[in-house]
């Protein structure tokens, strides 16, 4: 391809189409979720109900469709919408269609998406979102078959992959002492926020290769990312190393879709002209030239903050500079906790007052960890939003203070949209008349324990989050 440059003369015909159809993919599990998950968390008597917050915030500070009128069914049908036009892209439905439409097309799940996030609230507020609408950003202006893959939006894919990549390395090289003496991973699998089917045998890796997790972490965070702005076929060959990170990365744990974007992204950077080469394409439209190369100045102007929050020794975590998420900064365990710490919600049918023989049981949770006989079960990159808000209520209350409450309410109530969000509620007849909340400490069991006794977990109560409440 002509316009790479000093990036030599790799055809990356095929780099795009396999990015385009993986963040087609991620695009649609990110409305799928919406869409089930929504009316618990944020319908019109959801725990944080969208009405009440764009009451409180402007357009300019939340620019969404909701702002022109919202209801629940309006919701859904945008959630749904963004569900059919992502798998018709991952189907290749946009390559079959005049630049100009596909180019429409992509921006109208940006835009459905944008307008999701921003009535969102703390329920949306992973840094996987703003990566999602900065990349759906720029994969708008990226093309279809009818046309080469424009060298510009490929070099900006690439600053994105950079700034998560080398911003995540940063923060953990300035923030927690165990990163620095490459001890973190003996605690991270077990106290990261959703363990999968695989976290409890990482756990139990000797200690020497958790040290060269750690160590190779630093690797490929802090210098890979460079390489990526260098000739082929190293810049190849550095996203190579950042894929088989990121797999790496989706057998230990849940991480939403944040591993599946950033292969995408690194995908991306990959010379394909060895394996296949597109077909040869006329000369880029004028239009569409002067596009790219607008929104290629846009992004350089807005890139300035997030550069310099890079080079602050204050550096900013997951944070977005914009209301439309168009260029951010992120980052990611800048700490790691040494001990897990989960909430344990329980009901009891008994209309007495609670006392030391009460009969109390317990809900169960999709995701996060409550039976200690489940194993960790494999979800990402499904985002459970309220499993994940438990493991931060866990770690300070001020997480739960928004929605706990709202939460214990609709428990109380028997309502049928937050049940759906759980996995097991033990009152199928009738709502129970208190609810107790309990932080217990979980850790995983040994392996003489588990052969002995069957269970992924040993859990100790440790204080109550919330005394026996009942409706007034």
């Amino acid at each position: 391809m002509e316009w790479l440059g000093w990036f030599g003369d790799g055809d990356y015909w095929l780099s795009r189409l396999v990015f385009q159809r993986v963040l087609a993919a991620v695009y649609l599990v990110a409305f799928l979720g919406a869409a089930l998950q929504f009316r618990a968390l944020i319908g019109e008597r959801g725990m944080l109900p969208v009405p009440a917050h764009l009451r409180r915030v402007t357009f300019r500070q939340a620019p969404t469709l909701f702002r022109l009128r919202y209801s629940d069914r309006l919701f859904a049908g945008c959630a749904w919408t963004g569900v059919v036009l992502s798998a018709a892209l991952v189907a290749g439905a946009a390559d079959r269609l005049p630049l100009a439409v596909a180019m429409a097309w992509w921006a109208a799940l940006w835009v459905l998406c944008l307008s999701i996030v921003n009535v969102g609230q703390t329920w949306y507020a992973f840094g996987w979102e703003s990566l999602l609408l900065e990349t759906g950003f720029l994969a708008v202006f990226l093309g279809n078959e009818r046309t080469e893959p424009p060298v510009l939006i490929l070099l900006l894919l690439r600053w994105v992959l950079f700034r998560v990549e080398f911003g995540a390395g940063l923060i953990k090289i300035r923030g927690d002492r165990c990163w620095r003496d490459l001890t973190c991973l003996r605690y991270h699998h077990e106290t990261q926020p959703m363990p999968g089917p695989l976290s409890w045998f990482f756990h139990r890796l000797p200690d020497p290769v958790h040290r060269a997790e750690a160590a190779a972490s630093h690797v490929v965070q802090l210098l890979v990312p460079v390489l990526l702005f260098t000739p082929q076929p190293v810049a190849s060959a550095a996203a190579g190393l950042i894929v088989a990170t990121q797999l790496w990365l989706v057998l230990s744990g849940n991480f939403a879709w944040l591993n599946w974007l950033t292969i995408a992204l690194a995908l991306s950077a990959v010379d394909t002209s060895s394996i296949a080469r597109g077909p040869a394409l006329p000369g880029a439209p004028l239009w569409y030239a002067v596009t790219v190369c607008a929104v290629t100045a846009l992004v350089l102007v807005l890139s300035v903050r997030p550069a310099r929050n890079l080079l602050s020794r204050r550096q900013a975590m997951n944070r977005s500079y914009d209301a439309l998420h168009l260029v951010n900064a992120y980052g990611a365990f800048g700490t790691v906790g040494r001990v897990r710490y989960e909430l344990v919600v329980e009901g009891t049918d008994e209309s007495a007052p609670p006392h030391g023989g009460t009969v109390w049981r317990e809900y169960g949770f999709r995701g996060k960890p409550t039976d200690v006989r489940r194993m960790p079960r494999q979800f990402a990159p499904y985002h459970l939003r309220l499993d994940w808000m438990m493991w931060f209520a866990a770690i300070s209350p001020a997480y739960a203070r928004p929605w706990f409450g709202a939460f214990v309410e609709r428990l109380l109530e028997g309502d049928r949209d937050t049940l759906r969000l759980l996995g097991r509620n033990p009152f199928p007849d009738a709502p129970p008349v208190y609810v107790r909340v309990g932080l217990h400490r979980y850790r995983f069991t040994t392996w003489r324990e588990l052969r002995a006794t069957g269970e992924w977990w040993r859990r100790d109560h440790v204080r109550e989050f919330l005394g026996p409440t009942r409706l007034s």
